[in-house]
């Protein structure tokens, strides 16, 4: 049957739209905020009803709209915030495109009231259906409300989609959640059937922002968060990052804004996921809230309806950044540092690394040869034993080869993060005691770590050594596949992985690294290309080679049952303040736990 194309009325384009932009409720005032957000308001108050289902009202005191635009607004494609082509290229707002009111307004009753300052309020009203709006004068202060009722109360096919009032309103909620997390300094109010639900305070100085980080994403958030900070031209990555040890089953506590808007995007999280890959548990999974600030033409945020996602122009520049900005905050925290502010490395105290077992007999060797007068008492507060590991311990930190510099220099008696050992508990942690109470650490989980960032630190000295395949690899894979791999064939050359194209769908392996062994090399080779179309990136080969070395590190690490000296168990302590990463051992375990005084007495009612 033949049809004739014809034009769709403006109603059923406006409805059309709306099935891109308003899904449910939550689609209703996340436009609504964005909005009043756009329109400079610090102070937005949302008044709920029945999840949203019955009626949705948001409130602002932003700079509010003309009068005689009150009835364009309700039109499609009509905004203030572009105007010409060009300005999709900067765009520096939440809103842009202009047709949020006209879908919401096609699908509820919409009342839009709004007054600029120094001005009378005006309304217009409108029911789904297509018709000569006017607007009327109305008592309003500067700024803006939308109420709009009984949402798809005209197309009751999609209204039939819809959740409980508990669940719709619970979107909401997390929505308001999300965007109070970037938006510090404005005051948000949050109604459900006219009882108060949320109401998040303005913030200003940075312990307000903080307390506000704590309000939204709880105590155990903050108590165990790094904040971050990293900047390179163009790009600059803040927030907070929770410590790998305190991550989570769900992936629920993850927030991420450019420019200020809430994104989900694949790239984002590929890279924070790669930053963690090496120190996380199981499926556990990172929490954070961080914010990408990048110069708006290097960004496109209009490539999804909801502007859910958004598209950088330097994708693999981005990811880097984001990667390596989170990968250095991880890997630069020793114990016993601040969390507050990501601390620099030092490494002026000297290396007291302990690769092997036998390194940790050398040290208590040469701590047992040293002038017996380290190991007297200097002051009578102290146990004989902490005064004497104390003295050692700084000698050693400051010349461990000098015997002379041992009677010369003045002994420094503050504890170290970690602290003394005391004891061995079931020959399987070590007991020790630091200025804020008792540590407990698990030997072998320690030592673990400390050999596998040191056999990371000399196998990237050196060049990968690469042996030709006894009968070169020939494999099959897509034309796209190939491509993406012969792209980057001078980075598998460095890897040691020698790849040649023999026809449009196939290539042939001639030379591997030498470390990989057994390794399914043909697997790697598909995984790597998946990544490369995916991601425009790849750390199949890093990642396998670290298996290796992670794998190397965990039989060579003490065992259990191992009896160790108080020498060597400082050793250990010592190395372990001087590992990145040291608080998770390889497979992600925590490594050590700190009991303070105060919870110590508390456990046991003291003082009660």
């Amino acid at each position: 049957m033949h049809r004739r194309i014809q034009k769709l009325s403006n109603l059923l384009a406006n409805q059309i739209a709306a099935g891109e932009v308003v899904g449910r409720p939550v689609s209703v005032v996340k436009e609504l905020i964005e909005n009043s957000l756009d329109a400079g308001a610090n102070k937005i108050e949302l008044d709920i009803e029945q999840g949203g289902m019955r009626s949705i009202q948001v409130r602002d005191n932003g700079s509010g709209i003309h009068p005689d635009d009150l009835v364009l607004a309700l039109s499609r494609h009509t905004t203030s915030k572009i105007k010409k082509l060009d300005d999709l290229e900067i765009i520096n707002t939440l809103g842009f495109r202009g047709e949020a009111l006209a879908s919401i307004s096609s699908v509820s009753r919409l009342l839009l009231t709004s007054a600029m300052a120094n001005s009378t309020g005006w309304q217009v009203q409108v029911e789904g259906i297509e018709q000569a709006l006017k607007s009327s004068p109305a008592a309003h202060p500067q700024g803006t409300t939308v109420e709009v009722r009984d949402l798809f109360f005209n197309t009751p096919a999609r209204k039939k989609f819809l959740c409980s009032e508990e669940t719709e309103f619970k979107h909401i909620d997390e929505l308001v959640k999300r965007i109070a997390i970037s938006a510090f300094t404005v005051n948000f109010t949050l109604k459900h059937n006219k009882k108060l639900v949320r109401q998040y305070r303005a913030a200003q100085s940075d312990v307000e922002c903080e307390q506000r980080i704590k309000s939204l994403c709880g105590s155990h958030f903050t108590e165990n968060a790094l904040k971050i900070e990293s900047a390179i031209s163009g790009l600059k990555l803040t927030g907070w990052i929770v410590l790998p040890t305190f991550a989570r089953a769900q992936p629920d506590l993850q927030y991420f804004y450019v420019n200020g808007r809430i994104v989900r995007d694949k790239l984002v999280s590929h890279a924070v996921r790669q930053a963690y890959y090496d120190v996380l548990y199981g499926g556990r999974h990172p929490a954070f809230v961080l914010f990408l600030e990048i110069a708006p033409n290097q960004v496109d945020v209009n490539v999804h309806p909801t502007k859910h996602e958004v598209r950088f122009r330097e994708s693999r520049l981005v990811h880097d950044f984001i990667c390596r900005s989170i990968e250095d905050a991880l890997a630069h925290l020793r114990p016993g540092q601040c969390r507050e502010a990501i601390p620099t490395v030092n490494m002026k105290t000297g290396e007291i690394a302990m690769p092997t077992t036998s390194r940790l007999d050398q040290l208590s060797a040469k701590l047992l040869e040293k002038d017996t007068s380290l190991y007297r008492p200097q002051q009578q507060s102290l146990p004989f034993r902490m005064q004497e590991q104390m003295t050692a311990y700084h000698h050693l930190s400051v010349n461990s080869a000098s015997p002379e510099n041992l009677n010369n220099q003045q002994v420094d008696m503050t504890t170290p993060p970690l602290g003394f050992a005391l004891a061995q508990l079931h020959t399987i942690f070590i007991l020790a005691e630091n200025s804020e109470g008792l540590v407990l650490v698990d030997m072998h989980a320690a030592h673990e770590r400390v050999l596998y960032e040191q056999l990371k630190k000399n196998f990237s000295e050196r060049t990968l050594v690469s042996q030709p395949l006894l009968i070169p690899l020939t494999m099959k894979l897509s034309e796209q596949e190939i491509d993406r791999l012969e792209n980057h064939k001078q980075v598998f050359h460095q890897l040691g992985l020698h790849i040649e194209r023999i026809s449009q769908e196939s290539l042939v392996i001639r030379e591997a690294p030498e470390i990989l062994g057994d390794s399914p090399i043909e697997q790697l080779l598909r995984d790597i290309a998946s990544d490369l179309i995916e991601h425009e990136n790849s750390t199949r080969i890093e990642e396998c080679i670290d298996h290796w070395l992670a794998t190397m590190a965990c039989h060579a690490a003490v065992r259990a049952q191992r009896k160790l000296s108080i020498l060597e168990m400082n050793a250990l302590l010592r190395a372990m303040e001087n590992t990145e990463h040291s608080s998770q051992c390889n497979h992600g375990r925590p490594t050590w736990k700190q009991f303070s005084v105060a919870e110590l007495d508390q456990f046991f009612l003291r003082g009660q």
